[in-house]
């Protein structure tokens, strides 16, 4: 497992990732995804939740809709992350199924088109499946760096207990790293989904 301080940056560990991600063939990531689907099935919280967000993979990102297929079989509502179009750099949940059409963000990252109906905010989601770059034991997050769900989930770092919905990292296995800096607006996940097993993460306070 390689070490954080072995990185002089975080782009640097971002970089080395992303490329490893991006070098797994089609059927490498084919088979790392249906790895995951199955051990999130094993998971209470995913067979109990009703709403679950997920995201369409991008640059390599292990690819959730195997899991997606699953969820809608077994009756769930599926959701995707919209940009909200006014700004504001937070995220919307907008409900879609494969096939459905999608139009490009301004990252020409797909998403289902904005409407007034049927959107929802994170907190009324049972559980969301987080892409990620990188991800530790205790649930540091290594995104892309924009802060779009850190922004959208916020209100999670509020002293109030925890509730839904519940955050759940989505990654391969050879994404954790020893170790990872967290500021104080980084929201924690709960626990990450990998093609390798579940990691129940250990929170601690922040630090840099």
């Amino acid at each position: 497992m390689p070490s954080f301080s072995s990185h002089p940056s975080l782009n640097r560990l971002r970089n080395r990732l992303r490329h490893r991600r991006r070098q797994l063939d089609v059927r490498a990531r084919a088979r790392a995804a249906e790895a995951a689907a199955r051990v999130a099935l094993t998971l209470p919280a995913f067979r109990h939740a009703r709403r679950i967000a997920f995201y369409l993979a991008h640059g390599g990102e292990l690819d959730p809709l195997p899991l997606m297929v699953r969820a809608r079989a077994m009756g769930k509502r599926c959701y995707l992350p919209v940009l909200h179009p006014f700004g504001h750099r937070r995220l919307w949940f907008a409900p879609w199924q494969p096939g459905e059409p999608l139009v490009d963000n301004r990252f020409g990252i797909g998403e289902p088109r904005w409407q007034r109906t049927g959107m929802l905010q994170a907190r009324h989601l049972d559980l969301i499946l987080l892409p990620l770059v990188a991800f530790d034991d205790h649930c540091a997050r290594l995104g892309m760096g924009g802060g779009y769900y850190d922004r959208t989930l916020a209100w999670r770092l509020r002293p109030t207990p925890r509730g839904r919905p519940l955050l759940a990292g989505f990654a391969y296995g050879f994404q954790k790293v020893e170790r990872l800096p967290r500021q104080p607006w980084d929201v924690p996940l709960d626990l990450v989904i990998t093609d390798q097993g579940v990691v129940h993460c250990c929170h601690e306070p922040p630090r840099p």
